[in-house]
Order: C-alpha cells, then structure tokens, then sequence
C-alpha cells in the first residue's frame, strides 16, 4: 500500500471508528432521557431519535472498520491482523460490539413503535434498562479499542514473531546465518 493510499485508509477508519464513538454516546445519552424522562414527547422524541441514529450511523459505522478500513489497514501495514495481541484485542471488541448491535436492533425497533403509538409501559421498563446498559458498555468498550489503537500495547503473537523472523531472515543485504 503505497503511504498515500495508507494515510487516506487510516484517515476514514479513525473517522468511522471516532464516529461510531460519539453516535454510541449520542444513543446513551437518548437511552437515559427515555428511561428518566415523565414527559410523553421527549420519551417518544427519544426512542424515534435512538432509531435513526442506530440505522443511519452506528450501523453502518460499525460495519466500515470492521469489514473494510480495518481489514485494508491491517493488510497493507506492517502490523497486520494476528500479529500483535492488541490488534486481536480490538478486533474482538469491534466484532462483539458490532454482533451486540445486531442483536438490540429489534428491541430498539420495537421501542420506537410502541413510543409513537402508544404509552410505555412498566412492562416496556426493562427494555429501557437494557438500551441503558447496553449503549453504556459499548461506549466504554469502543473507548477502550481506541485506546488501545493509541498505546499499542507490547505484546506479539506467535504468529507474529514468526512472521517478523521470517521477514528478517529473507532480507536482502541480510545474512541468513547471522
């Protein structure tokens, strides 16, 4: 990958991943007002909002650096994807992040349909926690991802020191029994 194309990469995966970030925070944010709010309008204005806000950012902001940015940065780096636990790390958070996603968008789906046509119920009470819960772990999970993109910490799979022996030894100008 040539280092403009590397950049350009880099560029739209921070921006997707920072992105997902704060839509996650915006959709925690609604979570607590639709729990705490005892106005009718803002619980409904809530739970519509946490709906859109899922389909059209977090959504697709999950799924850009998990299956395109990350894969293409991961493979046009020297980096790469099994080489550093901290990469496996993060990948894990960011597929676990996205499945948990996948899993509440009918409760999501369902909340903002009940929060139109009718009134919450006490019964709906623990669908509420749960968004709560839910947007509270994923903001606290894609910050740790983050961090660990940042710090990169020591730490090199197997795979990885097998791979940066072998890159050693097939160097040109590198003596093999060196």
């Amino acid at each position: 990958m040539t280092p403009g194309l590397r950049k350009f990469v880099r560029m739209l995966h921070i921006t997707f991943t920072v992105g997902w970030l704060g839509a996650v925070a915006g959709f925690f944010a609604l979570a607590l007002a639709g729990l705490n709010s005892q106005d009718v309008q803002m619980v409904s204005a809530a739970y519509l909002a946490m709906k859109l806000i899922t389909w059209y950012v977090i959504v697709p902001f999950s799924f850009i650096p998990l299956l395109l940015t990350g894969p293409l940065l991961s493979l046009g780096t020297p980096w790469g994807l099994f080489r550093h636990y901290w990469i496996i790390a993060k990948f894990l958070i960011n597929v676990l992040s996205t499945l948990i996603l996948v899993v509440h968008l009918q409760p999501i789906n369902y909340l903002s349909r009940v929060a139109v046509e009718a009134t919450l119920s006490n019964a709906d009470r623990n669908i509420q926690i749960q968004m709560v819960i839910a947007s509270g772990v994923a903001v606290v999970a894609l910050l740790v991802a983050i961090a660990l993109a940042v710090y990169k910490p020591r730490g090199m799979t197997p795979y990885g020191w097998r791979k940066q022996y072998e890159e050693r030894t097939e160097s040109p100008g590198v003596d093999a029994a060196t």
